[in-house]
């Protein structure tokens, strides 16, 4: 097989607004370094790890809700999710569908022809779970809004699935946020999760890992989204943020909060946790300072963790999960390379429920 030299990217050239996104019709076309993998990719899907990185707003002096868009001030050391520079330019895009068609030194030829989904996260080969030596897919290396793109032989999972590229290309970084942070909270069938944002990439794959667990699931999104958040299966449907969050939720017993959304109805969802409950948390969409009553923390004693890094064994039990069909994709919207700004803009909007990707 000959490959082209060249290949149209979308590339990312600093932090700011959608107009830092370049679309290069003959980009240099990766070529796999020793223990990597090329796959031309078929589809990649769009996640908050984009766009914040883009934008700027995982530094710390940004204190506003993500909104897409260029920040007055962003911090030059710790503008992405590890809290460090980035370098530009940057292709990004973490969620990659597509087939592998060339190895670097020390992969299997025979892996040549793979149907493959993406993990995220890049890991040491010689400490696999050692969380300070992580890289991310389309931040610390070039992603896959691209025609082709480059990975770690280890990050390149094998998949068989009747599925679509474009559905394939949902699950990567919002399942696998979704289930790195329920292994994290230890969530089973005998807790109740809250879910807020149900209606996200994230949200939506919470409600259908941990119905997967056989966890009572109480989503909330806006009642725009019920009838599609519905198919997701939780056992309650509430509006997105009611009044009196204790009184609607009547005799159900939160033990779990799974949260993305943050912002300042954060207070009233750890209220409702029950004593000796867990709060799970792995984004604050609607903003990352929130108030906390230590007394409520303490008193009643409730654990929180935070989630980003995920184990190590969390994707091929994804892989798993897919082949087996116990979880489905939530498919918004598809939309080509060339018009990934309107994708993001879509995207940031949040008019939609699911996931939205992007086709080569």
């Amino acid at each position: 097989m000959t490959l082209p030299k060249t290949m149209r990217a979308m590339v990312t050239m600093g932090h700011g607004d959608l107009d830092q996104m370049v679309l290069h019709p003959d980009w240099p076309r990766p070529e796999p370094a020793a223990g990597e993998v090329l796959i031309r990719v078929g589809a990649c899907g769009l996640n908050n790890t984009d766009v914040n990185t883009r934008s700027g707003w995982y530094s710390k002096t940004v204190t506003d809700a993500t909104t897409g868009g260029a920040f007055e001030e962003v911090g030059a050391e710790d503008p992405t999710w590890g809290g460090a520079p980035i370098v530009f330019p940057r292709i990004q895009g973490a969620d990659v569908c597509g087939e592998i068609v060339a190895v670097g030194e020390g992969v299997d030829a025979a892996r040549i022809g793979e149907r493959v989904i993406t993990d995220g996260w890049l890991r040491d080969a010689d400490a696999p779970t050692d969380m300070n030596k992580t890289g991310y897919f389309g931040s610390e290396r070039d992603g896959g809004f691209a025609e082709y793109s480059t990975t770690l032989a280890a990050s390149a999972l094998a998949i068989t699935s009747e599925l679509s590229d474009a559905e394939l290309a949902t699950f990567s970084c919002s399942y696998s946020t979704a289930e790195g942070m329920l292994t994290r909270a230890q969530v089973t069938s005998a807790d109740t999760v809250l879910i807020p944002g149900a209606s996200g990439g994230v949200g939506g794959a919470l409600v259908q890992l941990a119905k997967r667990r056989g966890a009572r699931v109480i989503a909330m999104a806006s009642e725009a989204k019920h009838r599609e958040v519905a198919a997701f299966g939780p056992d309650l449907l509430l509006s997105r943020a009611p009044n009196d969050l204790r009184a609607t939720l009547g005799e159900e017993k939160i033990t779990v909060v799974a949260d993305v959304v943050g912002g300042p109805y954060w207070a009233t969802l750890i209220d409702v946790l029950e004593r000796g409950g867990r709060y799970t948390c792995s984004g604050a969409i609607a903003g990352p300072m929130v108030e906390l009553d230590l007394r409520t923390f303490y008193l009643r004693d409730l654990t929180f963790t935070g989630s980003t890094v995920i184990a190590p064994e969390v994707m091929p039990n994804l892989i798993r999960y897919i082949e087996n069909g116990e979880i489905k994709p939530a498919l918004a919207a598809t939309y080509p390379l060339d018009q990934l700004r309107e994708a993001q803009t879509a995207f940031i909007a949040k008019k939609h429920t699911g996931n939205i990707v992007v086709t080569p």
